[in-house]
């Protein structure tokens, strides 16, 4: 079921110094910032050639990473993202083992327009996981 790993999201609090930090000292390709008002984040991808990191700034006060900045106040790694063929298939069976699915269980579509789920870190060695279907 798991694919390749897509990306590693990382939460940050000002997405203009963490672009400057990893193109300055890494010397790395940065996508330009996109709101996610659907989600309540800005984003930004460094991308590598095997995969991507996602970097997450708060969009508005209800943001998730808001919420996750207030528990870790210098940011931090958020969630890895797996690619999948089939995310309903996947869901399901996931469901079947008795995962949790965050949300209503449903895809949303996620900041490469296509459908993601969100996994509860409890089932996952405490990592929040995405699966995006490819």
């Amino acid at each position: 079921m798991i694919g390749r790993l897509n990306h590693v999201a990382i939460a940050v609090r000002d997405l203009n110094a963490a672009v400057a930090t990893y193109k300055n000292a890494l010397g790395a390709k940065v996508t330009d910032p996109t709101p996610q008002p659907e989600h309540g984040v800005t984003v930004v991808f460094v991308e590598l050639p095997n995969t991507k990191i996602e970097f997450l700034e708060p969009l508005g006060e209800n943001s998730p990473i808001a919420k996750f900045l207030e528990r870790n106040p210098d940011g931090g790694i958020h969630h890895v993202c797996y690619e999948v063929d089939d995310i309903l298939a996947a869901r399901d069976q996931l469901k079947a083992q008795g995962a949790r699915v965050l949300g209503d269980g449903n895809p949303k579509i996620g900041a490469h327009g296509k459908p993601v789920l969100f996994l509860h870190p409890k089932d996952f060695l405490g990592t929040l996981t995405e699966l995006e279907q490819v």
